[in-house]
């Protein structure tokens, strides 16, 4: 697992022991090696799944020294495609990914607040509150928050 995440061994037996708090980008790496969506990492998928998922059971995920906080508000559940993520990004921010999860996987981002700058395979996208980038992620991608407003975002993601 070391070798295919691009993580060495002692920080992975770190992770595994809690003894240390994993970052955005290691996370992202473990979920290129098992080629599924962060969410589905955190937590189990549940077989079945309950129609509502009050706020207080939303998974939330922190990663403060990126600047990086994740609530999955539709977690992932077996017999559903999509899941749904509210995202935000402090000012100055960025998110960078060496590669996708799942390649192929659909996103839609949706921008509420803030303004954010995409950049994928197809080129880079400046998107203000109210615009939505569509898009399937083949290749390394990153995300950059305002420097001085951040950036606060909805992603739906379909199929994992």
């Amino acid at each position: 697992m070391a070798a295919l995440a691009g993580v060495s061994r002692a920080t992975l037996s770190r992770l595994e022991n809690a003894e240390v708090s994993p970052t955005t980008e290691v996370l992202g790496r473990l979920c290129v090696a098992h080629g599924m969506s962060l969410t589905r990492l955190l937590a189990p998928v549940e077989a079945d799944f309950a129609p509502v998922v009050r706020r207080a059971a939303q998974p939330l995920w922190r990663d403060d020294q990126a600047g990086f906080l994740r609530r999955a508000l539709s977690p992932p559940a077996a017999p559903l495609a999509a899941e749904i993520l509210e995202c935000t990004l402090r000012p100055d921010a960025r998110l960078a990914y060496a590669a996708p999860p799942v390649p192929g996987q659909e996103h839609h981002l949706l921008l509420l607040e803030g303004r954010l700058a995409v950049t994928l395979d197809d080129g880079s996208h400046a998107l203000e509150p109210g615009d939505c980038l569509r898009y399937r992620l083949a290749g390394p991608s990153t995300l950059a928050a305002d420097a001085e407003d951040g950036a606060r975002y909805i992603l739906v993601l379909v199929g994992a």
